[in-house]
């Protein structure tokens, strides 16, 4: 069977909504989306209405979960396919895999949502090609991805990289919201750290706002210590909030030009523009992920 063919159902996760969808080959069949409640009222409604799309369209290969987190990656470990310790109430501790396995019986692809959209780019965007590339995604929560020779790279824990420290600009004394960190990456620059900074709905505040400054020094730190760390081709920045922000996203290139003065040969601000870039899926790389996700367990 060609891949165009093969039928494969996904979930994404987040921590506000969740999107069930499933796919032919990568053309979607159907989708929907649902309010992330509590756990067992959520995980019921996704169920339902993959079981009604079975009924319809067959029997999917697999299904691909990509979740928020932090969750369990270690399949020698008993919290493998469970939430970890997410400050999300109520869901700490919860089985996604065994859930959904116990209830469908199929394989299950399972990461987080930031892997499986950075794996989604990988396969079908902006980072086909690449060796190393990154995806992250700024929101409620700042987390990201990381894609090595075509796989998520994993470790003592996936990355978390919206917990990365960065260095403050002068005069700044914000506190940051991040309730293990404080002033982390996520506690300056997520949605509700904008919101607090400015007084203000993240997506209302306009791109002259100083305070867009601050946070375009403090991601072109997060972006300079990325590529001396990690070497990415591509470093992808989605998610809602910086949806439609490319003056803000070229003020970044900027500021990671001058972190880096030099010092990676040939990598100046015009080159940044083809490294740190949008996300060429827009906002199908996260349900997309968690198809990508299917498609490795198949």
């Amino acid at each position: 069977m060609s891949e165009d063919d093969r039928l494969f159902a996904g979930i994404e996760l987040g921590g506000t909504k969740a999107i069930a969808l499933i796919v032919r080959g990568r053309r979607i069949l159907a989708s929907a989306r649902f309010p992330t409640g509590q756990p067992e009222q959520t995980l019921g409604v996704i169920g339902d209405r993959l079981e009604a799309w079975q009924a319809e369209h067959g029997r999917p290969e697999a299904l691909g979960i990509a979740s928020f987190g932090p969750v369990g990656l270690d399949r020698s470990r008993a919290d493998y396919g469970h939430i970890t310790s997410t400050p999300k109430p109520g869901w700490q501790g919860t089985d996604l895999v065994g859930h959904f396995r116990k209830r469908f019986g199929l394989p299950i692809g399972f990461d987080t949502d930031v892997a499986g959209a950075a794996l989604a780019e990988h396969r079908w965007g902006a980072a086909r090609g690449c060796d190393v590339a990154i995806y992250i995604t700024i929101g409620t929560g700042i987390g990201g991805g990381v894609i090595v020779n075509g796989e998520p790279l994993h470790g003592l824990i996936h990355p978390e990289l919206g917990h990365l420290r960065v260095r403050r600009t002068a005069g700044d004394d914000f506190a940051g919201v991040c309730p293990f960190h404080g002033d982390c990456l996520e506690g300056l620059a997520s949605g509700p750290a904008l919101g607090a900074r400015a007084g203000m709905d993240g997506a209302a505040i306009p791109d002259d706002h100083p305070v867009w400054d601050r946070v375009a020094a403090e991601l072109a730190e997060a972006m300079a210590m990325l590529m001396l760390t990690l070497s990415p081709r591509r470093i992808l920045i989605g998610g809602g909030v910086f949806q439609h922000r490319q003056g803000v996203l070229a003020r970044v290139r900027a500021r990671t030009a001058e972190r880096l003065n030099g010092y990676v040969a040939g990598v100046g601000e015009a080159e940044l523009a083809g490294i740190i870039m949008p996300p060429a899926l827009g906002d199908r790389a996260g349900p997309l992920g968690a198809i990508a996700l299917a498609y490795r367990s198949s």
